[in-house]
């Protein structure tokens, strides 16, 4: 069996073996997880204690880190309340923090997610499906500036890569976008849900399309309670990000800050892109949008690199 077949059974394997290692110091869940939010409790269980207690490789840590904000990703699309979450996340880093290091059940967990994560450690390159766009994921280690976390967008006529992208993991946040008249627009602006006047998403079922399918532009928040990151940066783009057939095009960098409030956003939610061109009649905006989907999943995932 090749290293990547034994990756994909290990991870395959994840639910069952995680389960086994957060019960045996008396977590308080069912004999088999019976839903998204009992996942998301035993992943964090695990994290927060190898936060505390460093038990595990940082390659190995952030796979699980990656594994626990998918199971967040997934609670929320099953619509657990994000309150909720909040909630059994506090209960299950107190019950990590409670549990001392040297404990013989934590030993014993802890062996049990490494033969879990062993081959999966040396996956190097992942895909996190979505409603309508996903995110391809690469933690390999290069010389060269790739993509190391990507969602393509298409706009009109015109083309957007956007995500985490640099030679070292996990990478400034960048849009790079190839525009078919050759315009240049002079500022970008990524535009998300505020979340702290609006804690819950907004997604106009009512936009739902006959494949049951809601557009992108149809999970955004009304103006008046988003809010946006200007770019930092604007410079020609690098060949190696370009859009696929595109020969060039030009690239927005946006702020750390930025990358943290993404993080933090419902999966089933969408963003948008701004690009501003100087008009003969004022400012024109032409806007790309972005699906939330396991953003944060694909950030933990990308966060060291590994051959």
């Amino acid at each position: 069996m090749s290293p990547r077949k034994s990756a994909k059974g290990a991870a395959g394997r994840w639910m069952g073996l995680l389960f086994g290692t957060v019960t045996s110091f008396a977590v308080p869940v069912l004999a088999h997880a019976s839903s998204a939010a009992d996942l998301y409790y035993e992943r964090t269980v695990m994290t927060a204690a190898d936060a505390r207690c460093r038990l595990f490789t940082p390659v190995l840590g952030q796979s699980l880190a990656a594994a626990q904000a998918q199971a967040r990703g997934a609670a929320l699309r099953a619509g657990t309340d994000p309150l909720s979450l909040s909630d059994i996340q506090r209960r299950a880093e107190a019950k990590a923090g409670a549990v001392p290091c040297n404990s013989p059940d934590l030993t014993l967990a802890a062996g049990r997610v490494r033969s879990a994560f062993d081959a999966f450690g040396h996956v190097t390159r992942l895909t996190y499906p979505g409603d309508t766009s996903g995110w391809s994921a690469n933690r390999t280690a290069t010389d060269s500036s790739v993509w190391r976390l990507s969602q393509p967008s298409s706009f009109g006529a015109d083309r957007m890569i956007f995500g985490l992208a640099g030679r070292d993991t996990p990478g400034a946040l960048v849009a790079v976008a190839s525009f078919a008249d050759g315009q240049t627009p002079y500022a970008a602006r990524l535009i998300i849900r505020d979340t702290a006047r609006a804690p819950a998403p907004y997604l106009d079922r009512q936009k739902t399309d006959a494949s049951g399918r809601l557009p992108l532009a149809a999970r955004m928040p009304p103006r008046a309670l988003d809010r946006g990151f200007m770019a930092e940066a604007r410079y020609d783009a690098n060949p190696l990000l370009l859009p696929t057939g595109a020969k060039e095009g030009v690239t927005f960098r946006f702020s750390g800050p930025a990358v943290e409030a993404l993080a933090l956003l419902d999966p089933r939610e969408a963003v948008m892109v701004e690009f501003v061109f100087a008009g003969r009649d004022g400012d024109v905006v032409r806007t790309a949008y972005v699906e939330v989907g396991d953003f944060a999943a694909g950030r933990a995932f990308v966060r060291y690199a590994t051959w």
